[in-house]
Parts: structure tokens; sequence; C-alpha cells
């Protein structure tokens, strides 16, 4: 019997969960580097599954079988493709970069109330996080992975609603009714999905028979397995509500912008740099494999919807005057060109929509946690308390610009690349809303350039004259993101080599060809 190899890969941050929260109270350091440690072993597993995929051997590989539920054929079945691969990765390598990013955004807080913060439980959180969202990836049996989908909501909840920014967190019962709302707006839009996505995943049963993703999509392929066009529909709009839901996709976004105000900076960057990427994900594997008829049947509803995700977004980002609800809206704008490039059905725009997904996760890190930086130091969030700042903090300014221009997709950085295959992608089928989207590019530069001029340059304020420059810690947090997004905007073949078979198999299961050129290449 070969090694479990993605099991542990979840398995590891569950057990480090556990473990970090069984940290006696005044051992709160040692929870921390326990917490740490676990994310590292965690990322060094995610490095072997990656070593050991084969972009050209089977679609499913690594996999793990195991009888589970047997009366209702729930299987514990695991196995990862190449973009499951790419989202492991990029998940396992984020969280020790958040863990150290929130290195003391747990710490007990001193306040005329004193109030207690549960620094072990703050890491186990997120640890906890950590393997659901894995296992989400891995899990091949459709009840397995709506368990873990929904599960992860529960250890979101606290993290959002007991621990917010330090610069607000505890000060006053005002910003903990923000925090409480945040949270539980951000539950029950994700509950609600989840219970109709569990409506259709006993739909998918009745019809099926199994809960087995492969083999209910190799029944399908081969006729033995006959949905009604009607069926097929229902049960798709199921499982598209609840992934539009964590996507998240216009109209069902407006628990982001609350959630991420009212989180710290790391937690933040996990709710829309991880958690919200099973969403998008979700569509490719689950969706468009299992009711290929009823995805090109909701294609142009679900396409108008991104692009009005790509320039609703960038348009509230551009007004905002809260830093973190800018990068929120941003992050709308983002998740709709995903989604565009995922139901554009051409073989660049879901290739551009599996890079964006890890290229945005990067980028979004970068900046956010850059931006939490500067928040801690200053106390607010409000981007006109600050400015001058690349005087007195330069390295900080300098961090924050290059993820800036990640966001807004400037070419020689990762974002770009991704971006563009979207769009090319949408343009061959769909010129009309190619070009529509593309207009979310010049509102990114107008919200980015505008942001870092009014934070950045100008006047020193002199709340910020003696504002320190990036420490240490926060050096090794930002550095490696800041040398992927370069790296992957020059050679980002590492990542399209691992993906595109994928893309394949899926453009293959939707039946779906890439349109032919208008004008031939000349031989």
């Amino acid at each position: 019997m070969s090694f479990p190899l993605l099991t542990a890969t979840a398995a590891l941050p569950a057990v480090g969960a556990v473990a970090t929260a069984a940290v006696p109270a005044a051992q709160r350091t040692a929870a921390k580097w326990l917490a740490l440690l676990v994310s590292l072993g965690t990322l060094v597993l995610a490095i072997v599954v990656l070593v050991r995929f084969d972009p050209g051997g089977s679609r499913y590989q690594l996999t793990e079988s195991h009888p589970w539920i047997k009366d209702f054929g729930v299987r514990y079945d695991l196995g990862v493709d190449g973009i499951a691969v790419a989202l492991i990765a990029l998940t396992a390598l984020l969280i020790p970069f958040i863990i150290l990013a929130g290195w003391h955004d747990a710490d007990p807080l001193e306040t005329g109330n004193r109030r207690w913060r549960p620094t072990q439980g703050f890491f186990a959180l997120i640890l906890a996080v950590e393997a659901m969202v894995i296992i989400s990836f891995e899990a091949t049996d459709v009840f397995l992975f709506y368990i873990f989908f929904e599960a992860m909501l529960i250890p979101m909840y606290f993290l959002i609603g007991g621990f917010g920014d330090r610069a607000h967190a505890g000060s006053d019962e005002n910003a903990a009714a923000q925090r409480s709302y945040a949270a539980v707006k951000f539950l029950l839009y994700n509950l609600v999905g989840g219970l109709i996505m569990l409506a259709a995943v006993i739909g998918l049963y009745v019809v099926a028979g199994n809960f087995s993703l492969a083999e209910i999509a190799q029944a399908r392929a081969n006729g033995s397995l006959h949905m009604a066009t009607s069926t097929e529909r229902w049960l798709f709009l199921g499982f598209f509500f609840a992934f539009a839901v964590k996507a998240p996709l216009w109209p069902l976004h407006t628990w982001l912008p609350n959630a991420m105000q009212e989180s710290t900076a790391p937690v933040a960057v996990l709710i829309t740099a991880v958690v919200d990427k099973v969403g998008t994900f979700a569509m490719l594997r689950f969706c468009l494999q299992l009711f290929p008829e009823a995805s090109k049947w909701a294609t142009p509803v679900i396409l108008v919807l991104a692009v009005i995700s790509i320039i609703y977004g960038a348009l509230l980002a551009v007004g905002q005057r809260d830093i973190k609800r800018l990068v929120a809206y941003a992050s709308i704008s983002h998740f709709g060109f995903i989604i565009l490039g995922i139901f554009a059905m051409t073989s660049q725009g879901q290739s551009g929509a599996t890079l964006y997904m890890v290229n945005h996760g990067i980028s979004t890190a970068a900046l956010m946690l850059v931006a939490g930086f500067l928040i801690s130091r200053r106390g607010s969030r409000l981007i006109a308390d600050y400015g001058g700042v690349q005087k007195v903090a330069p390295v900080l300014a300098g961090t924050f610009l290059i993820g800036g221009l990640a966001t807004l997709s400037l070419p020689g950085l990762a974002p770009f690349v991704s971006e563009f295959l979207v769009l090319v992608g949408t343009f061959t089928r769909y010129p009309a809303l190619g070009i529509i989207a593309t207009f979310g590019i010049v509102l990114a530069a107008l919200y980015t350039l505008v942001l870092y001029q009014r934070t950045m340059t100008g006047p020193v304020k002199p709340e910020v004259s003696a504002m320190p420059d990036l420490r240490a810690r926060e050096l090794v947090v930002v550095t490696p993101l800041i040398v992927l997004l370069i790296f992957l905007g020059v050679y980002p073949k590492p990542v399209t080599d691992i993906v595109n078979p994928a893309v394949k198999q899926t453009m293959s299961d939707v039946h779906k060809t890439d349109p032919k050129p208008a004008v031939e290449a000349a031989k």
C-alpha cells in the first residue's frame, strides 16, 4: 500500500490545529512557532505532491479510495489534476506567510475592559481552514467535497468575528458589533448557498446513484447515465449558486467587503486568496464536468454577470475611502475575470482563469499584507489619514507599489499573463464581452495609482512622520511574494505546463473546441 500523500497533506494542518489549540494559554509564543512549523511541513508535502504529479499522466493522480458510508454510496475518494495541484501549492505557500504576518494579531489586548484574546485559537483556526481547503481541492467524491466546502465556514466565522484589526479590535462596542455583523453576513450568505447545493447534491445522488465524480462523469460521457434537460439545469444551478457565493460573483458578493474590512489583514488574505478560490475551482471541477450541457446553456448569463462583476467591482474600488474595502472590491473585479475565463469555453480562457487563481492569490497577498503592516502602524484604514509615507518608509512604499502594480496587471508581473489569456480567450468567442471587460484594466490602473498617490506621495503628514519601515519579519513575508510575482510574470511556463492538460480535459467534458482564427497563420 502506497503512502497516502494527499491525506497526509490535509491531515497535517488538521492535527496541527488541534495541537496548537491544546498549547497552554501561557505559552503563546510556543503556539505560534508550532503553527508555523506545521504550515511549513504542509508546504513540504505540497511540494512533494507537485513533484510527483505527472502533467502528461492520467487525469486524477495520487488517488486514494476507501469506503465511508456504504449505505449511501459515499466514499473517501481523493485525487488531483493539474488545477488542483496548482491551488494546493498556492494554499500551502500562502499559509506560512499569513501566520508570520499575523504573528502579533492575536496577542492579548490591554484596554479599559481588558479583553482576553485566545492567541492559540487564532493560529489553530488558520490551520483548520488550510486543512479543509486542501481536502476540498483533493476530493473526488461530491459528498466528501460538500462536507468540507461547508465546514470551512465555521473557523472562518470565528476568525472574522473574534479577531479584528488591532487598531480597532476591542476598542469599543461598535467595533465589536461591526465584526459580528460581518461574520454573521459571511456565514449566512455561504450557508444559504450551501443549503441550496445540498439539495442539488441529493438530487444528483437520486439521478446517478452514487457521489463519485469520476463514475458520474464517465457515465455521462458514455451515455449510460441520462439526465433530463430540466433536471440537469436545476442541478447545475444548485451547484453554481453555492460556488458563485463563495467566489464571489455579482450580485452575491456583498458579504466580501464587510468581511475583509473587519478582519485582520492576514485573515483578509485567507478569505480572498485561499478560501474564495474553492468556489472558482469547483466551477471547473464540478459544474463543467458533471453538467456539461447545462453549463453551455447558462454560459451567456454567467458571462454577463462576470463582466458586470469586473466593471462594478472596479468602479466601486475607485470610490473607496477604506484601504481594505478597496482591495475587496478589486478582488470582486478580478474574480469576474476568472469566471469570465472559465465560461468563455476556450482553452486560452480556462488556462488564463486557472493561472489567474494562482496569480491573484499571490498579488492580493502581497498588497493586502503590506497594507496591513501600514494600517497597524498608523492605526487607521482610511486613505485620507495617510500621505508622504514613501519619504519615511521607502521599502514599505516600494513593496506596496509592486503589489499595487500587480493588481492592475502591469506587464512583467504575474497577473498580466493570466488576464491577457482570459481576454484573448473571451474575445475569440465573445468579442463584445471581451472589449467591455478590457475597461476593467483601465479602472484598475485608476484605483491603484490613486491609492498609491494619496497614501505614499505628497507632504508627510505629522501622524506618519515617525512611521518605521518594514522590519525583518515583515520583509520575510513580503520578499518571496514579490519575487514570485516577478518570476511568474516573466516565466509562467511552470504553472501553465501543469494546468493546460487539465484544461484540455475540461474542454473535452463540455464538448468544446477553440474557434478557428479568422485568418490562418502563414506557413
